[in-house]
């Protein structure tokens, strides 16, 4: 950038299993036996340093229950914002635009959005899906404080969840020009006994052509949300 700040303007995307399981998972049957393979959970490496999230013991309890019922409860099953961190390392691409101020990020999961405040830092006007991001830099890491969550997000689809009192710190930085290193450091002495990390790779979209694309799923939803209220014939 002008300012020889790197520049992270471009398509990203996370490769891996994050989004079933944050942690280390073996490869298992879904919960529908119907779709056969095709409901399958791929095995895969976990994003979670040291491999195990410092759950209270309540919380560890709470984190079974909502796996036995993920079908349910899973926020992305509704098609509602994925939050931070998860928005990032879903199976979906997102965008990031910088500019000489702040900096976008528009990702292609239910059209969700976040602007990381570059100027002063500014407190959340209320409690939102993704939170309110504040931004500065470390030498050539690019540091974002998320405040202001909802609590209503889970981290994956095996029901690691956070609450309104979680408070992330998110570092990115750039190795090369194709790869973002990205780590977060997540904090809530409600439901975990320590800080833990996560860390990953974001790469590079590179096709011809490459661009985000929609994935509006509301319209997929309704019936699942709605259904019951639908007037019998």
């Amino acid at each position: 950038m002008p300012d020889g700040k790197p520049n992270f303007t471009g398509l990203w995307e996370a490769l891996g299993t994050a989004d079933w399981d944050i942690r280390d998972h073996y490869a298992q049957a879904g919960p529908f036996y119907q779709l056969g393979a095709i409901g399958a959970i791929p095995a895969g490496q976990g994003i979670v340093d040291g491999g195990e999230i410092p759950y209270t013991p309540a919380a560890a309890k709470q984190q079974q229950e909502n796996y036995k019922n993920r079908v349910k409860l899973d926020p992305e099953v509704k098609c509602y914002m994925p939050g931070i961190p998860r928005a990032n390392y879903m199976s979906f691409p997102f965008q990031i635009v910088q500019s000489q101020r702040d900096i976008a990020f528009a990702y292609e999961y239910a059209s969700s959005n976040r602007v990381v405040n570059m100027g002063k830092f500014k407190e959340g006007a209320v409690d939102t899906w993704m939170g309110t991001s504040n931004g500065h830099w470390e030498g050539d890491t690019l540091v974002v404080d998320v405040s202001g969550l909802n609590g209503n997000s889970w981290y994956d689809r095996s029901g690691n969840f956070q609450t309104e009192n979680t408070h992330i710190v998110e570092r990115f930085t750039l190795p090369d020009a194709d790869h973002i290193n990205y780590e977060a450091t997540i904090d809530d002495k409600t439901i975990y006994t320590r800080p833990w990390k996560i860390s990953a790779v974001f790469y590079r979209r590179k096709e011809k052509n490459a661009q985000l694309n929609e994935f509006k799923c509301v319209e997929f939803v309704e019936d699942l949300i709605y259904g019951d209220l639908e007037k019998k014939k």
